[in-house]
This record gives C-alpha cells, structure tokens and sequence, in this order.
C-alpha cells in the first residue's frame, strides 16, 4: 500500500456552535468510512510563517491514508465533506530516495 497525503485548502471556522456540531459531525462520519485506509487523522493548521518563497496555497488541514494508488485514493477522497470554496488535494507520499 502507498500512503497519500489529503491537504485541505481554504475553508473557514463555524459561525456558530451549531454549525460547528453539524461540521464536525460530517467529519466524524467521513473518518470512519476511511476505515482501515486511515492512517493519521491529522489535523487542523493554524498560524503560519514561510521561510524562502511565499506560500503557493492556503492549506488549513490534512490526513494521511493508505491505498494502492492515486485512483482508489481519489475514490476514498469523494465523500469528504468539503464546505463552500474549500478544496482537497491529493498528493502520494513518496519515499526518500537515497
């Protein structure tokens, strides 16, 4: 199996409590179709600071996953329940090449 990293781009907090139960009840549910393909549930990112170049995306999140290749990794990536104007990008985790 190869790991895939999801990055989360865009997206804002809840306006309310209510909105936050509802989102993160979304989410709950999507982790557990990850099922065994979950690898780190990762997480929200918060500040950031950027050494050399300014940063290419506004990434607020990620998960780690494992799948055979980047069209099941796609497949698993479907049902995320992405808000208004976020996005998911899906990137295999290569290993080091020495």
């Amino acid at each position: 199996m190869k790991k895939f990293v999801y990055l989360f781009i865009g997206g804002k907090p809840p306006a309310d409590p209510a909105e936050g139960k509802k989102a993160m009840a979304a989410w709950e549910a999507w982790f557990g179709m990850l099922g065994e393909s979950l690898v780190d549930m990762g997480s929200i990112l918060g500040d950031r600071n950027t050494v050399g170049a300014p940063a290419a995306t506004n990434v607020t999140g990620y998960t780690v996953v494992q799948a055979a290749d980047m069209q099941a990794a796609m497949a698993l990536a479907k049902n995320c329940p992405l808000g208004p104007g976020e996005s998911l990008e899906v990137l295999e985790a290569m290993p080091p090449q020495m």
